[in-house]
């Protein structure tokens, strides 16, 4: 079994500047800092709202090309929101990614090449003032838009919309540094794994029992997330889950590693990349054994293994 390695370098350069004023009267002097201290504290409170939305083109053309290669005609559309809420000792963090994407080569029919609905919602309350540690909760919840099949022939369901979904809600503690960073610790958690439709339920896809449509497991939770302009125009947004299920082999951690990365050329045209690195161990993954571009049977689930993805989006986007 191939082995992927994942590494990711994360640097971020902070440049500040201090201007400062004399005054022969000191006084004064306190008196202003203390109102702009103020002044200052209180634009932390309330909300912060904003997002990106790309979408881009690709095309490859070729004629008699003796070079190899197929022509191909791609596109894919990203939206990425947040809307953030503090008030006091109260922080309720929301988000919501969207993608999808398709692909068609040699005047094939389009298929999928990306596809995502993410919701985060987190609440929590801070132990005391000015402390970085909050106690909360939170909820995610994860699906996909349209079927996905195991090669371009669409013979071979493999998922759809609520097939998987994923709804996980844990209590626990959440840790943040500072406005980037934020670490949610929940000793219990839920989650639920659902798989709506009836070929795939039948199967026992997705770790639910055969026939059922819901998985249930109680487990410890792991999540971090990062967000940041890391320089002008180039922003970084990468969220880590980590789970065990306590009832079923707890010493097998399912990973799940988001990452976007945004790079804005001018106030229209940026590139972005983006990737997912997931494994569970109740997910087995269909398996072409003979080399041929195809699953040996729609049966064949396999085992589990590292899912990697990888999308680079370039053309229109609009941050706000």
């Amino acid at each position: 079994m191939k082995k992927i390695i994942l590494s990711v370098l994360l640097s971020s350069t902070f440049i500040g500047s201090a201007i400062s004023q004399q005054t022969s009267d000191e006084a004064t002097k306190k008196v202003n800092d203390g109102v702009l201290a103020k002044a200052d504290e209180k634009a932390k409170d309330g909300w912060r709202k904003g997002g990106t939305f790309g979408i881009g083109f690709g095309q490859v053309a070729l004629s008699n090309w003796q070079g190899g290669g197929q022509s191909n005609v791609s596109g894919n559309t990203l939206v990425s929101l947040f809307a953030n809420y503090k008030k006091g000792k109260r922080a309720w963090d929301n988000s919501l990614d969207l993608a999808y994407g398709l692909i068609s080569q040699d005047n094939g029919p389009f298929v999928k090449s990306d596809d995502r609905i993410e919701l985060n919602s987190k609440y929590g309350q801070q132990f005391k003032n000015n402390t970085k540690w909050y106690y909360g909760g939170l909820v995610n919840f994860r699906t996909q838009f349209a079927p996905g099949f195991a090669d371009i022939t669409n013979a071979s369901l493999i998922s759809r919309i609520m097939s998987p979904g994923y709804l996980t809600a844990a209590l626990g503690f959440d840790y943040k540094p500072n406005p980037a960073l934020s670490i949610f610790i929940a000793p219990v958690s839920y989650r639920g794994t659902f798989v709506l439709d009836p070929a795939l339920n039948s199967v026992g896809a997705f770790g639910v029992d055969t026939n059922s449509t819901l998985r249930n497991e109680i487990g410890g939770l792991f999540m971090a997330k990062f967000q940041k302009d890391l320089i002008k125009n180039v922003n970084l947004k990468t969220q880590l889950t980590l789970f065990s299920n306590y009832l079923d082999r707890p010493q097998n951690i399912d990973v799940l590693w988001d990452l976007l990365l945004t790079m804005k050329v001018n106030k229209y045209i940026s590139a972005n990349i983006s990737t997912t690195l997931i494994y569970d161990h109740d997910i087995s993954v269909p398996v072409d054994r003979n080399g041929n571009g195809t699953t040996d049977d729609a049966g064949d689930f396999g085992g589990p293994r590292v899912q990697f993805k990888e999308v680079l989006n370039i053309g229109f986007a609009y941050k706000f």
